[in-house]
């Protein structure tokens, strides 16, 4: 079902490139554009997920450079059933995580350093299940086509603004084609990756929660990334608003609003959604007798700020023990040292 709509979105994208294409140089543009949509349809399935990262200057790391953040991928990856991803670390203050890959196998998984210092090890575990939710449903190919497309069209519409003033064109509809296009490309790209993106971000928080065993968790995660989002500029997202859907909350600001016009369904929302999710499984309704959470619960303790929640008590060893960064202090260095 999902190849299905994978190739529908396609379909789609396609002919609304050529369309663009159509309005900005009649019959010869609307060739053109559908050569550049079948070639961008192949650079996208094999490529989008290096470029995503790449323009969110994200690091790989491993167990050696960040092995606490690895190891929470790894048991989640492992609790859900699913390969283990790359793992990557975005250097940027506000808080945000994203996964990309065309399928399970081939997945990556990103955090920003804002995330592992804003929140707890139980939230960052719910973030990354989250994610992997994505990657479960495969969702990352959809998502990261759709960020390449929408990037490629509102191209289109900037192309478009310098051919407006030429008389010469080949558009059937003059000035007024050129406009529309100008005017219509961006917009349509941007309302299809609301449709994929808001329809997705619920089904990922409730898998995601079932992954780590902790609703609670996911919907603390999401208040306090929606809080740091609002008050932490993405530079990055900014300049590459096409990749905003990909995120677990927009990245960019005056983005908030449950509606047609937003990438994400509205925080409050899809913590209420949590919330009630929570409910169920405390009354029995969800909750497997065999789960095991991969983060073990603190019921006991008063939730802490920091990158790792409350540090566990020291055991004597003499092994180095790691920072908060999940770095040995003494062993390899990695891209945060």
């Amino acid at each position: 079902m999902n190849t299905l709509r994978t190739a529908m979105l396609l379909a789609a994208m396609t002919a609304l490139f050529m369309g663009v294409g159509f309005l900005i140089g009649g019959t010869g543009g609307m060739m053109i554009a559908f050569l550049i949509a079948a070639a961008t349809n192949l650079f996208s399935y094999w490529n989008a997920d290096k470029m995503v990262l790449s323009m969110n200057r994200a690091v790989e790391v491993d167990e050696k450079n960040a092995p606490e953040y690895y190891a929470i991928v790894q048991a989640l990856a492992e609790q859900a059933g699913l390969p283990m991803p790359r793992t990557y670390l975005i250097d940027n203050p506000q808080p945000n995580a994203f996964a990309t890959g065309r399928n399970p196998q081939n997945a990556a998984v990103a955090a920003s350093t804002g995330l592992l210092q804003r929140l707890t090890h139980e939230e960052v575990a719910a973030v990354m299940a989250h994610e992997l939710a994505h990657v479960q449903h495969r969702d990352t190919l959809t998502m990261t086509i759709v960020a390449t497309f929408a990037g490629a069209i509102s191209m289109l519409g900037n192309f478009a603004f310098f051919l407006g003033g030429n008389r010469d064109n080949n558009s059937p509809f003059g000035f007024v084609g050129v406009l529309a296009a100008m005017i219509v490309a961006p917009f349509a790209a941007m309302i299809v990756q609301m449709a994929v993106s808001r329809t997705r971000e619920y089904e990922a928080d409730r898998r995601g929660a079932e992954i780590c065993g902790h609703p609670l968790w996911l919907a603390s995660a999401l208040d306090k990334i929606a809080r740091g989002a609002e008050r932490i500029p993405n530079p990055d997202a900014e300049r590459n608003p096409a990749m905003a859907h990909l995120f677990i909350i927009n990245p960019l600001h005056g983005e908030r609003m449950d509606s047609l016009f937003s990438t994400h369904p509205s925080t409050e929302n899809r913590i209420a959604a949590l919330q009630a999710m929570a409910q169920r499984m405390d009354g029995g309704v969800s909750r497997s007798p065999q789960r095991q959470s991969p983060v073990p619960p603190q019921a006991d303790e008063p939730q802490s700020a920091g990158p790792w929640g409350k540090p566990a008590a020291p055991e004597p060893s003499a092994e180095p023990k790691s920072n908060p960064w999940g770095r040995n202090p003494t062993g390899p260095k990695g891209p945060w040292s």
